[in-house]
């Protein structure tokens, strides 16, 4: 019997012997928690900076975020292609954290806002070579009816994570220095013990028969289409965290408050993501992802119709509890949807579409037109999007 089948990384275990959480899983919440922990030392505190220290405005950071975001999609895109033909997932997940790692604290010696879109770059470099092959590694270590369990699993670890990073970065601040750029040095210190992690522990499942099967074609199959397509409507409407933390404070007095926040929000999603995808797998993933952009749509209305600072706080913790009630269901929805042996392509498509089509409409309409403009077409696009869910499924 392979190490896999002894240790539960895989899905070849029998019911009765079965752990609850396969190794994989529990292996990959921790890297998770840990990267996590050093990314979201910088992320709540990067807005204000670009825009206060280094005289950027909305739109330069829609394009820093969108070109971030873009670059981890192209690879992410090239790393599923490579999993799905090599059937190795481990060395591209490694990889992946050691150069998000190495290359995250150089933001530290940015002076203009071009060297934090570099930084940025070379930061999603890593995320994306390992994104599709980790998530095609999850969705293979559990049986198919525990899928959004497990991803809702991870993605509660990553937000614990993020919890636990802008509290770091918090007490950096309050009580050892005044220096952001010192914050961002200290966020490589979690990363190292991320790569340690997955280095040691991860373990690349033997093949199976689906597995075994490779990818022909790059192009998404007519099932995985139906829902890529509403999920590109709804995301079209979509606001990235940046331009959330920009709404509800974009002062540098904010430095101190915003990590606050940003840990009560990951605090609200790591305590939802882990059953909210227990909740998918036993009502059905469409149906909770239609629930959550109904969700999104009201609280985007809020953010349009909302002025008082003490609101605004409800809404942006609400937003944190709408995006964890769908996480699960839709990395699951995707696994579920993608051709035997294209699981690491489908994943890409789905992280591309995350990664090009929001922000730039949104930065844009914001620049045009408004903060509250933005939002407004952000709660229409995902009342659209539902719809068109529901016609698909017919």
């Amino acid at each position: 019997m392979s190490d896999a089948q002894h240790d539960g990384a895989g899905v070849q275990a029998t019911p009765a012997n079965a752990p609850r959480l396969a190794r994989n899983v529990l292996v990959l919440g921790v890297v998770s928690l840990l990267t996590d922990i050093g990314s979201e030392m910088v992320f709540p505190l990067l807005p204000v900076f670009l825009v206060t220290t280094l005289g950027g405005g909305a739109l330069a950071l829609a394009w820093i975020e969108g070109l971030a975001d873009a670059v981890a999609a192209l690879v992410r895109f090239w790393a599923g292609r490579l999993a799905d033909r090599d059937g190795r997932c481990r060395p591209l997940i490694v990889a992946g954290y050691a150069i998000a790692t190495v290359m995250r604290p150089l933001i530290a010696l940015a002076q203009a806002p071009w060297h934090v879109a570099t930084a940025r770059a070379l930061d999603r470099v890593g995320k994306g070579l390992r994104s599709t092959p980790r998530d095609a590694l999850l969705a293979s270590s559990v049986p198919p009816e525990r899928r959004a369990a497990a991803f809702g699993f991870h993605r509660s670890m990553d937000h614990l994570g993020a919890a636990i990073g802008p509290l770091v970065a918090f007490l950096l601040l309050q009580y050892a220095t005044d220096d952001v750029r010192t914050v961002f040095w200290c966020a490589a210190i979690p990363g190292v013990a991320a790569v340690f992690v997955a280095w040691a522990f991860v373990r690349e499942l033997p093949a199976d028969a689906e597995r075994a099967v490779k990818p022909k074609r790059a192009r998404a199959a007519g099932s995985l289409r139906g829902f890529l397509v509403p999920f590109a409507i709804f995301l079209l409407g979509a606001a990235s965290d940046e331009f959330l933390l920009l709404r509800v404070g974009a002062t540098r007095e904010s430095w101190t408050t915003l990590p606050l926040l940003w840990m009560a929000v990951h605090v609200v999603r790591a305590a939802l993501a882990a059953p909210c995808g227990r909740l998918a797998d036993r009502i059905g993933t469409r149906r909770v992802l239609a629930l959550g952009w109904i969700a999104h749509a009201l609280v985007f209305a809020g953010f349009a119709a909302v002025d008082g600072q003490l609101g605004l706080y409800a809404l942006f913790l609400a937003h944190g509890a709408r995006s964890a009630f769908t996480e699960g269901a839709e990395r699951a929805l995707v696994a579920e949807l993608a051709p035997a042996g294209t699981r690491g392509s489908a994943f890409a498509w789905y992280y591309l579409l995350l990664a090009f089509v929001p922000r730039l409409l949104f930065g844009s309409v914001w620049e045009a037109f408004g903060d509250d403009a933005a939002f407004t077409v952000g709660a229409l696009l995902a009342g659209l999007a539902v719809l068109l869910l529901a016609l698909r499924r017919r």
